[in-house]
């Protein structure tokens, strides 16, 4: 049966393709979103790709989801709701922390708020959460215990010892996290993640909601901001190579994490709003592949055939994990969905896409300076 979906934070890099998918299986969509300057730029109306892609395809409400007001527009009519909208980036959110509560948790409180004590048509809500609720996540002891190290201290850190360590364990591997593992984020952004996908979960079932949370890994892909310095290194990076500039590369380049690309993130996400397995699970969506920085750049150099210096600067930001990779049975035995995408594959399609694209600043150094002068890069 086709549901009429309110997608919040649906203008972005994964909402857009999400409302496409929607409405190619006979769904209509809404979709709310604040449009800030940091994703979609100064005049998004004007210039937003994002934006204009949803053109034909989804009624777009500009609109905040810290106005209820907003939300109760946003709300009419919908079957489902799936919550996007949060402010990104684990190195802005340990300094400009209101905006990051306010948006991430306060947001979610509304919507919850409204469909507690107002009439909806709502039946469904998709959160997505994070990986960055796992904080460090899950290792595997020489003794085959698994166990889930408390975040690095930055004095071991200072003195060039990333890995991660953990009271009377000599050694410890890095194993996929799954979804029954230590909730213990190491930033405000992984803290506001874990409040709005205990909020959901935990409201939902008491007001007639089926709830399903989704924690994300680190989403890639075409359409992914260029110009937010917080969005992740693949854009980074790649906007630093098309400057010519040098690559600086944190800790030592062995840090790792779970890269999935958009197009698995999109089905995940629509079969986990639509299928009735989903309802009342939490289930991480990744690639299940650890990654790590160094392979990410010669990924990059070998897609856009060409390279550019790059030094192994073992600077470090505080509030930054070690390893993340996730456990994917539950995505594949409840959605029944295995990602399709290997990284290769995933990189050579973005970096095409990448070069359609006008070269801009990203605001990159600008955010390096904001964090060392907060002592929060080292």
């Amino acid at each position: 049966m086709s549901d009429h979906v309110l997608i919040t934070g649906g203008a972005g890099f994964i909402g857009t393709r999400l409302a496409r998918r929607f409405v190619d299986s006979g769904h209509s969509v809404t979709v709310l979103d604040a449009l800030i300057p940091q994703v979609h730029g100064e005049e998004p109306r004007t210039t937003s790709t994002l934006l204009h892609s949803l053109d034909g395809v989804a009624t777009v409400i500009e609109g905040s989801v810290t106005s209820s007001d907003d939300l109760r527009a946003a709300l009419d009519g919908a079957g489902i709701v799936v919550h996007l909208a949060a402010e990104t980036g684990t190195g802005q959110s340990m300094y400009e922390i209101d905006r990051y509560v306010e948006a991430n948790v306060g947001g979610t409180a509304k919507l919850l708020d409204i469909l507690a004590n107002e009439p909806h048509t709502v039946k469904r809500v998709v959160i997505a959460s994070s990986r960055s609720i796992y904080g460090e996540g899950a290792y595997g002891t020489a003794d085959g215990r698994i166990v889930y190290p408390p975040h690095r201290a930055d004095a071991d850190m200072a003195a060039g010892d990333f890995d991660v360590h953990m009271a009377g364990e000599q050694s410890l591997e890095m194993i996929p996290t799954d979804e029954h593992a230590k909730l213990h984020p190491s930033s405000v952004y992984g803290i506001t993640k874990q409040m709005q996908e205990s909020l959901v979960m935990t409201v939902g079932p008491t007001i007639g909601l089926e709830p399903v949370a989704l924690r994300y890994q680190n989403v890639y892909g075409p359409g992914q901001s260029l110009k937010n310095p917080y969005t992740g290194i693949l854009s980074i990076f790649s906007t630093l190579i098309r400057q010519g500039k040098a690559i600086n590369i944190f800790e030592d380049g062995l840090e790792s994490r779970d890269f999935v690309y958009i197009d698995d993130i999109v089905e995940a996400t629509f079969r986990a709003s639509t299928m009735p397995a989903a309802v009342g699970r939490t289930i991480n969506v990744g690639s299940g592949v650890a990654t790590t920085v160094n392979e990410v750049v010669a990924s990059l150099f070998a897609a856009f055939d060409t390279e550019v210096p790059t030094t192994i600067t073992g600077n470090y930001r505080l509030g930054d994990i070690r390893h993340n990779v996730a456990d994917t049975t539950v995505l594949r035995e409840v959605l029944e969905y295995e990602p399709q995408t290997d990284f290769r594959t995933g990189v050579a399609r973005f970096v095409e896409w990448v070069l359609t694209e006008p070269i801009e600043e990203s605001g990159y150094e600008r955010s390096l300076k904001e964090m060392t002068e907060r002592s929060l890069l080292k």
